[in-house]
């Protein structure tokens, strides 16, 4: 039996990495080894080889013998050739490919695609005959036109066009039932087809970047979507079929020409609006009433002159950005929003609010505007006023709150202990909603337990804690979790029991590590870390976490920002001000998420 020779540079193969080298026509080359292994594996990666064409080998992968077949030794049972595995992965971003050769229909099982960032000016016929590709990327290249063969891929389920210089899309580009995330940002599209009405599964939809004047109505019979991003368009008005969009619950118009707030009456999952940098003028109840589930209300850099007190049925808003409006007051009753973390004021010319308060930040505005709100009543004397919190018994417990709002509410009472009688009080009636807040608790009250049955919000913020007990990681219906301003370093692994949690604000407290049992929690929305001591995060375990859509890591310890960062694509709001870390640089930052991610990414090695 012959022994197989020493490999030497004579022979074309690479010393370096003890490949030999499959040369292209026109120069390009491919490790031997790394052919050997995708056959093995079914997946090829030849992202960042300066590629200016795909050599003949990838696309003939397994269609020809590979070189080892007609070799006179023996095989182990990991070798054996002849049980290669087709192609189901080909990787061939960040290169310099200006076309894609029609011998890709001899790669059939393809189901993944990837050929970002090249200088692809058209995509081949051929590209219609992957009748498995289940996700192709051809983002950031120089694509003019879309071949009609493209709506041929009927069990495509991601698309990915962005940062291309497109005009428009196939007219049947409806066929593609089964697409659930389509990216066409960073175009120039004027108009998308009618038949984007047939894309019945379609969840993720990205317009961004584009020249649109105005969305078809047809686009509303999208009946999945969930997340449709506008932003940077030329919209002027918004369909009023929009409205009846059930499952939307993001939607981003920032930076187009609106004069006028839509309505959303059927949008009760609304859960993001984000309308800054447009025109609009007036914000009335009819605006408001039906936004139950908002939680993001983005209304910056508009022409806003007052906030109605209606902003008040905003039960769950979370974050409220009126920054560089005309708006000279607030209404007092925007203080007693319960879940209310951020309001950005900056840029209005207010009368009301002295400048000093507004530099406190936003808890102490809201302090400030639940003072006002006892002023207002009139009230000369000192005895109690008779109100809903104040039962004219001047019972401890808020038996109103938890018969019609089914809120268990024992706040700002100074107290290290939650008395008995606060939860004999609840009875059989459900409770969803639990307020422990600025009190003085050391721990979560054991009885916390009872009320598993239905609670899904939680607020133990402003008090002492120092850990988080057995009995709240037992609440499994628990969506929201306030424990802000506590003592905690460290979350318990119970808490993976949490399945349903989409939100947690940690702010202020003693972390000086990203939570590890946060990565493990795919649920999770928003996480709000703010103001701890945290030194560093796993950019590979935040990409999993594909619902996070807000990471808030504001004035923590990060000296270094991952590059990796930039894949957590799910990312709209990742705000990281006041740390050490020295690039990206404050410039960066000032641009947004999307830049920063897309920074982040021009920086990861290839």
């Amino acid at each position: 039996m012959s022994r197989l020779k020493r490999p030497v540079s004579a022979s074309g193969r690479d010393l370096r990495a003890g490949f030999r080298l499959e040369r292209g026509d026109s120069g390009a080359v491919v490790p031997q080894g790394l052919l050997k292994a995708a056959r093995k594996s079914g997946q090829l990666n030849l992202s960042g080889r300066e590629l200016n064409e795909v050599p003949q080998a990838v696309w003939r992968i397994n269609v020809d013998l590979p070189e080892e077949a007609s070799q006179n030794y023996s095989f182990n049972s990991s070798e054996r050739w002849w049980e290669q595995t087709d192609l189901t992965k080909l990787i061939i971003s960040n290169n310099k490919l200006q076309s894609l050769s029609d011998d890709l229909r001899l790669l059939p099982a393809l189901t993944i695609l990837d050929v970002h960032d090249n200088l692809l000016t058209s995509l081949p016929c051929a590209i219609g005959e992957l009748e498995n590709l289940q996700k192709l990327n051809v983002s950031h290249n120089k694509l003019k036109i879309l071949p009609e063969e493209l709506t041929k891929l009927r069990n495509l389920k991601g698309l990915f066009l962005q940062y291309n210089e497109l005009t428009s899309v196939p007219d049947r580009f409806g066929q593609l039932h089964r697409l659930e995330e389509l990216d066409l940002s960073n175009n120039r599209l004027t108009a998308v087809p009618a038949s984007f009405s047939s894309l019945s599964n379609l969840m993720r939809l990205n317009l961004a970047g584009n020249q649109m004047k105005d969305l078809p109505a047809e686009i509303t019979r999208m009946k999945r979507l969930k997340h449709l991003d506008c932003t940077s368009n030329c919209l002027e008005t918004i369909p009023s079929e929009l409205a009846s969009m059930e499952s939307l619950e993001l939607l981003y118009l920032r930076r187009n020409k609106l004069h006028f707030l839509p309505e959303f009456p059927s949008c009760i999952l609304l859960k993001e609006l984000h309308v800054g940098e447009n025109q609009i003028e007036m914000l009335g109840a009819e605006h408001l009433k039906h936004l139950k589930s908002i939680h993001v209300l983005d209304l910056r850099d508009n022409k806003l002159k007052s906030i109605p007190d209606e902003i008040t049925m905003l039960q769950a808003l979370e974050r409220l950005d009126l920054t560089n409006n005309d708006i000279s007051s607030l209404p007092h009753a925007l203080g007693n929003l319960p879940r209310l973390q951020f309001l950005a004021l900056e840029g209005n010319p207010l009368r009301t609010i002295r400048r000093e308060l507004l530099n406190k930040g936003t808890q102490e505005v809201l302090k400030y505007l639940r003072s006002k709100i006892k002023g207002d009543t009139g009230n000369q004397n000192d005895t109690p006023i008779e109100t809903a919190m104040t039962l004219p018994s001047q019972a401890k417990v808020n038996t109103h709150a938890i018969t019609t709002l089914k809120l268990l509410d024992y706040s700002e009472k100074q107290t290290t202990l939650i008395p008995d009688e606060v939860f004999d009080a609840v009875g059989s009636n459900i409770i969803t909603s639990i307020n422990f807040s600025k009190n003085h608790l050391n721990e979560v009250p054991k009885r916390i337990v009872e009320l598993k049955a239905a609670v899904c919000d939680v607020n133990l913020s402003f008090n002492k804690l120092s850990c988080i007990s057995a009995e709240l990681c037992m609440l499994q219906k628990l969506t929201h979790l306030d424990i802000r301003n506590n003592l905690l370093a460290s979350l318990p692994e119970e808490m993976e029991a949490l399945m349903k949690l989409q939100t947690i604000n940690l702010s202020c407290n003693r972390f000086k590590t990203f939570p590890s049992i946060l990565y493990r929690l795919r649920t999770l929305e928003t996480v709000l870390l703010s103001n701890n001591q945290v030194g560093s995060v796993d950019p590979l375990q935040l990409k999993r976490m594909d619902k996070l859509a807000t990471l808030d890591l504001q004035n923590n310890d990060l000296l270094h920002i991952p590059p990796e960062l930039g894949h957590c694509v799910s990312l709209r709001t990742l705000l990281l001000e006041g740390n050490p870390f020295r690039i990206p640089r404050a410039a960066i930052l000032a641009k947004g998420t999307d830049a920063v991610l897309e920074y982040l990414r021009d920086r990861i090695p290839t």
